[in-house]
């Protein structure tokens, strides 16, 4: 992998988990933390990266929440833990 990849894919993880983090009412690292704790940083999102950077921002964090939810990954919103 070259370096700009590496570079726009690294963009696009930090873009979904601040999304979804501004989404939720949350700081990014919380978001961050329940990525890390199910492996979809590494497991999801870089591996998605070459589909999911073309579709819009609330597809992406749709995406993210669903993933959450499938692997048990636990966060809590202002209003409710997901």
């Amino acid at each position: 992998m070259n370096n700009s990849v590496s570079h726009a894919s690294t963009d696009f993880v930090v873009f979904a988990i601040e999304n979804t983090a501004k989404r939720l009412g949350i700081p990014g690292s919380k978001v961050y933390q329940a990525l890390q704790s199910s492996n979809g940083i590494q497991d999801f999102l870089y591996p998605s990266y070459p589909t999911l950077h073309t579709q819009g921002k609330e597809y992406i964090v749709d995406e993210v929440l669903e993933y959450l939810k499938e692997h048990h990954a636990a966060i809590t919103s202002r209003e409710k833990e997901l």
